[in-house]
């Protein structure tokens, strides 16, 4: 990472030490990191306004299969963070649990040794976040918070709670 970029001379790196977060954009942001695992993900909302994401998926546990390390949720695990301007009206639908060990919380989430920047514990912090949002402009935003999202897509010939929530949500949006 450079901490000042080559071509220009400005100050470069994480875009979190530089003021913007991806939370602002995304609703998540890089929070933990592991080996080329992936776990699952737990259904959080039952918001009936929300229902049309889960439409025909009536598994709590989504993608729990998967050709990128056997689960829809691991090797990168963004989580949403209000402290870093993830959005107020942001809903979280779905978060991860169910991690190997290897999990580790990246640096910038330390304060110190033993405590956490934004206080919480440790192990509520190694989780990746899927979120729903309508920015101040109308526009949506959904996002996933996990690298190995991707390969839990094909799984079954795409006939699984995965490919299903995604064919929801971009159907939605074309609307």
């Amino acid at each position: 990472m450079e901490y000042y970029n080559a071509f220009d001379g400005s100050y470069g790196g994480l875009w979190r030490r530089n003021g913007i977060p991806p939370q602002k954009l995304t609703g998540v942001g890089f929070s933990a990191q592991g080996q080329f695992t992936g776990s699952y993900f737990i259904r959080k909302n039952y918001d009936k306004n929300l229902e049309w994401i889960f439409h025909g998926i009536k598994e709590n546990k989504i993608g729990n299969f998967g050709f990128s390390g056997g689960g829809a949720a691991g090797f990168e695990l963004d989580r949403a963070d209000k402290f870093l301007g993830t959005p107020e009206n942001c809903t979280i639908l779905a978060s991860s649990e169910g991690h190997d060990n290897d999990y580790v919380l990246v640096p910038e989430e330390h304060l110190t040794h033993i405590t956490t920047l934004p206080g919480d514990p440790l192990e509520t912090l190694l989780r990746a976040d899927m979120v729903y949002f309508q920015n101040d402009k109308g526009g949506k935003v959904f996002s996933v918070g996990s690298i190995t999202f991707c390969g839990s897509l094909p799984y079954n010939n795409f006939k699984n709670n995965i490919s299903t929530l995604l064919k929801n949500i971009l159907k939605n949006f074309l609307n």
